[in-house]
C-alpha cells in the first residue's frame, strides 16, 4: 500500500496509544439478582410440568411460557459475575468495552456481556541475568527485580497483546540501557556507578521501566538490582585492578598522615625550643621519620654517636 507524500506518517506514540481507558461498568449487587434467577428457573420448570399435564390449548401455552421463562432465567444467570479480592473484571458487549468492575463480590451486570479477569495484585518479576557492557566498555552480568501492578485494566487488556510479556521485555530493555550508561565502579564520588550508587540506579531503573510500561496501564512499585558482577572472562583482571587501586588509595592516606605527623613534630620541637635544627638536619629528620612511618616493615634504629657532618 502506497502512502501519499502529502500524508504525514503517524508518530510512534500515536501508533501505540489506545483510546480505551478504564471506566466503571454498570453493576448492582447480585444477591437479589441470583435469587430472582433461581425463582425464574423454578417457575419455568413448574410451568412446563403443569403444561405437560394439561390438555388442549393450555398444554401448549403452558409448555411455551415455561420454556420462555426458563430461558429468560438462563439469560439472567449469565449477567451474574463474581469477583475475588484482588481481581477485576473487564466487560465487553459484542466487542465493545463497556467498563470494569473492581469491587469484590457478587454482581449483576448487563446481559450478553463477556468478562476478562485481570489481577490487580502486586507482582514480582526478575529479569534474566544479562551480559552488558558498562559505560567503560567492561562486560558485566546484571539482573534486576521489578515490582509492578496493573493500574488501568482497560489498557492492560486492549493496548498490548500480553501485558505480562510486555513487562518482561521492557524491563530487560531498560536494564540494558541503564547498565550501559553507568560504570560498574568509580573512584570519583560525583559519578554514579552501578556498585556504589545502588539507590540512585534503582530509582533511575524504576522511572525508566515505569515510563515504558505506562502505555499498557501498568505502574512500577519498586525496582532493585538483584545481581551484579563482572563477566567471568575479566573478573580476575578487574579484581587485580581494584586491589591496585585500593593499595594506591591506602598509600596516599599513609603518606598524607605521615607528612602531617612530621610537620607537627618539627613545629613542636621549634616551639618548645627542645633542639635547634638547621635545614640539613631537618631534612635528615624528615627523611628518617617518613621512612619509619611509611615503611611496610618495622624500622630498626641505628644510634649515631658521631657528628652528622663528620668532624
Amino acid at each position: 500500500m502506497s502512502t501519499s507524500p502529502t500524508e504525514p506518517l503517524a508518530a510512534p506514540n500515536d501508533i501505540l496509544a489506545t483510546p480505551v481507558e478504564e471506566r466503571p461498568a454498570w453493576h448492582i449487587p447480585g444477591g437479589l439478582g441470583l435469587l430472582g434467577v433461581i425463582v425464574l428457573l423454578i417457575i419455568g420448570v413448574l410451568l412446563v410440568v403443569v403444561g405437560a399435564g394439561s390438555q388442549g390449548g393450555g398444554q401448549v401455552a403452558g409448555i411455551t411460557f415455561g420454556i420462555i421463562i426458563f430461558f429468560i432465567g438462563l439469560l439472567a444467570f449469565s449477567t451474574i459475575k463474581i469477583n475475588a479480592p484482588g481481581q477485576t473484571r473487564v466487560l465487553q458487549f459484542f466487542g465493545t468495552y463497556i467498563g470494569t468492575i473492581r469491587k469484590p463480590g457478587l454482581w449483576l451486570t448487563r446481559p450478553f456481556s463477556g468478562g476478562t479477569l485481570v489481577s490487580v495484585k502486586v507482582r514480582n518479576f526478575e529479569t534474566n541475568e544479562l551480559k552488558v557492557n558498562d559505560a567503560d566498555g567492561n562486560p558485566v552480568n546484571i539482573a534486576a527485580i521489578i515490582v509492578w501492578q496493573v493500574e488501568d485494566t482497560a489498557k492492560a487488556v486492549y493496548a498490548v497483546e500480553d501485558f505480562e510479556q510486555f513487562v518482561a521485555v521492557q524491563s530487560e530493555s531498560a536494564l540494558r540501557h541503564i547498565a550501559s550508561t553507568h560504570p560498574y565502579d568509580s573512584t570519583n564520588p560525583d559519578v554514579e556507578s552501578l556498585r556504589g550508587s545502588t539507590e540512585q540506579i534503582a530509582q533511575e531503573l524504576a522511572d525508566e521501566v515505569g515510563t515504558r510500561i505506562a502505555l499498557a496501564g501498568l505502574r512500577v512499585v519498586e525496582a532493585r538490582i538483584s545481581s551484579l558482577a563482572y563477566a567471568p572472562e575479566i573478573a580476575q583482571a578487574m579484581l587485580q585492578r581494584q586491589q591496585a587501586a585500593a593499595i594506591i588509595a591506602a598509600r596516599e592516606k599513609i603518606v598524607e598522615g605521615a607528612v602531617t605527623m612530621v610537620q607537627g613534630a618539627l613545629t613542636r620541637l621549634e616551639q618548645d625550643h627542645i633542639v635547634e635544627l638547621d635545614d640539613e638536619r631537618k631534612a635528615t629528620m624528615v627523611a628518617n621519620l617518613l621512612v619509619v612511618l611509611c615503611g611496610d616493615q618495622r624500622a630498626t634504629p641505628v644510634i649515631n654517636t658521631g657528628s652528622l657532618y663528620g668532624n
